[in-house]
């Protein structure tokens, strides 16, 4: 989705009036002192003392918040509070908002505010304490949140239907009342979020997830079961069989799928390189979704709209986010998609060109039409730089723990641990001061370094670069001395590719995410600098001048290049994806630098995620791949 059309669809927005009906909740936030208070002289047990609580919307309201987020002309809310505390803190917060609350009902007996207890202790959560488990609904108020439901689908644009809480409904005649109005307005659009009454409500555009979904067709789908893709797409049609109106399934990091009258639609999901919460994503989902369909944009780009909304949230950390306008459009601006999911974690999928090792990620590829290739370095053909991960990590983790390095307990440096893993993962190939910036940030999140002695990220990149550059020193004296040659640094069959490309007026240029002059040091080192007629890339100290994302636009815009005749090669993610996003052809160097050929399991995920069209373990068999390329259309 282009920025302008995003633009488009938050102007719209603002045109939109939207009523929610839910369970609306608040989440209670309880700072304890670790000094605690007095004891109790009647009970002669330690009191905690609270330093600091405040209190944020939930279950509903936090749709409600990411509605008035995106600043929609009206938002009605349609539930029921209790007289207490807690639910005329819920109302303030909504006239905060602007919210019209003149069917949020007040029921007096039988009915405490739903309201999420959450005391901390030294940053852990401690057991919740819920109020609101117990509510007993009456008919009153029943009829007051019919008559609110009725009135908003005679004035609202759309209407959400959000249900949270364990037997929230306590009359079954409220369901069956709420679906004959659906069937009178059948044609307003009425969008369900429901976890425990989803199968109840008829005549409803649905928002679920896989799982859910999974439960909502009779399949006993339980928490943490891995569910195929060609079993979800069939639960989202049956569910889009049932009342011909649009289904929204979501898939956590794996996008969103779309069913309506056009058919199955797919979003994927999109690579977030920060530590992410998920928790309030599915809330922000919702309320793009109905937001959208409001303001009559097609469900297939509802959906991708609120894919970059939930990407939004995500990336907040402890608290219950909300994405704004400029937020989503600025995330819509440059993504990284997340493709082929299951493929990439299931290597029995893979399909391969008949008696070889080079693997097809998709049925349909435009090749034949190459002129131009960009090459990653480390890793693609030289392994001069092997284990530079082996050495990145160990830095990253010393720096975070600082002085608590040697003494932190098992629990804390797993977590860094972890944490430094997954990332080095995720930012393969990207410039080594784009990582150490990542690992200033990282150094702050954890909070065991006091901040006047953080480093920048060109301090961290010395130390690191001084640990590795010991260990590529020591490789290259050994191969000027002749102890070792060509063959032990390169991936196999690497410097007879690309000879075989230059051979057929191939042009040719090495992008890597190491520093310039590095790269030009070490290709001249093993001999291979001289294939590259089109120069030799690398960080310049300064990300505003360089990227793989810049080199492969110069290419492309200086060449009057089309997408298919650029190809791209590269064992790190950033190359895939930067590729992919030009229409280019991405083929995926899944490498094993320690023996320099044969797959890497774990490059392979990555490459496939990343978006790449092929995948060989290396250029051993460099003769079938120039085929492929060059007279195969596949």
């Amino acid at each position: 989705m282009k920025q302008e059309r995003i633009s488009e669809i938050l102007a719209r927005i603002k045109n939109v009036k939207i009523a929610v009906y839910g369970d609306f909740c608040l989440d209670a936030y309880w700072l304890l002192n670790p000094r605690g208070s007095e004891v109790s002289v009647e009970t002669g047990l330690q009191a905690r003392a609270v330093g600091k609580h405040y209190y944020s919307l939930g279950g509903a309201s936090n749709v409600v918040a990411n509605l008035a987020a995106l600043e929609p002309a009206t938002i009605q809310v349609i539930g029921v509070i209790g007289d207490d505390i807690f639910g005329r803190e819920l109302r303030r917060q909504f006239h905060d908002l602007g919210v019209d609350t003149s069917h949020l009902a007040v029921q007096k007996e039988n009915f405490d505010t739903v309201t999420f207890g959450k005391p901390y202790l030294e940053g852990n959560e401690r057991p919740r304490i819920d109020f609101g488990f117990f509510n007993k609904r009456t008919e009153a108020t029943d009829q007051a949140l019919l008559n609110g439901i009725a009135q908003a689908l005679q004035t609202a644009d759309a209407l959400i239907i959000n249900q949270q809480v364990p037997a929230s409904i306590t009359n079954e005649s409220f369901i069956n009342q709420a679906n004959a109005l659906f069937e009178q307005f059948s044609d307003k659009i009425v969008l369900l979020d429901s976890r425990h009454y989803g199968h109840k409500f008829k005549n409803i555009y649905r928002k679920t997830n896989d799982l859910e979904a999974a439960r909502l067709n009779g399949v006993d789908a339980k928490s943490g079961d891995c569910l195929m893709l060609a079993d979800v797409k069939k639960y989202a049609q049956n569910l889009y069989q049932q009342f011909n109106k649009p289904v929204f399934l979501t898939r956590g990091p794996r996008g969103i799928i779309t069913v309506d009258s056009d058919g199955i639609h797919e979003v994927p999901g999109i690579q977030l390189m920060k530590k992410l919460d998920p928790v309030g994503a599915g809330d922000t989902v919702t309320s793009a979704l109905a937001l959208c369909l409001g303001a009559g944009v097609p469900p297939a780009e509802a959906a991708e709209f609120a894919n970059f909304a939930a990407a939004v949230t995500t990336q907040k950390l402890f608290q219950t986010g909300t994405a704004s306008g400029p937020e989503i459009l600025e995330i819509g601006k440059d993504a990284d998609y997340i493709y082929q999911p299951e493929l990439a974690s299931d290597r029995r999928r893979a399909c391969y060109l008949d008696n070889t090792e080079i693997e097809f990620c998709y049925e349909s590829i435009p090749l034949g039409r190459i002129k131009h290739a960009v090459f990653d370095n480390d890793g693609t053909i030289s392994t001069l730089r092997q284990g530079w991960e082996q050495i990145m990590a160990p830095v990253m983790i010393k720096v975070i723990l600082g002085d608590k390095y040697q003494i932190a307990d098992e629990t804390l440096y797993h977590k860094v641990r972890n944490r430094v893993t997954d990332y080095i993962d995720k930012s393969t190939g990207i410039q080594t001061i784009l990582q150490m910036k990542a690992l200033v940030e990282m150094v702050a999140e954890f909070g065991i370094v006091s901040p006047d002695k953080i480093l920048d990220e060109f301090g961290y990149k010395e130390i690191y670069n001084k640990h590795l550059c010991e260990l590529v020193n020591q490789r290259v004296e050994k191969f000027k001395r002749g102890e070792l040659d060509i063959n032990d640094y390169t991936i196999k069959g690497a410097l007879a590719f690309l000879k075989e490309l230059r051979q057929r007026d191939i042009k040719l240029y090495l992008a890597s995410g190491t520093d310039r002059q590095d790269v030009i040091a070490e290709s001249k080192a093993l001999g291979y600098a001289e294939l590259f007629d089109g120069g030799i890339y690398g960080a310049l100290g300064d990300v505003t001048k360089y990227s793989k994302k810049m080199v492969i636009e110069k290419i492309m815009t200086e060449n009057n290049l089309q997408g298919p005749e650029l190809a791209v090669f590269g064992d790190g993610p950033v190359e895939m994806r930067e590729c992919r996003k030009r229409d280019g052809i991405a083929i995926g160097i899944a490498s094993d630098e320690i023996r320099r050929h044969g797959l890497n399991i774990e490059k392979r995920t990555r490459l496939v995620k990343a978006g790449a069209h092929i995948i060989v373990p290396d250029f051993s068999q460099h003769d079938k791949l120039i085929k492929l390329l060059f007279q195969r259309k596949c």
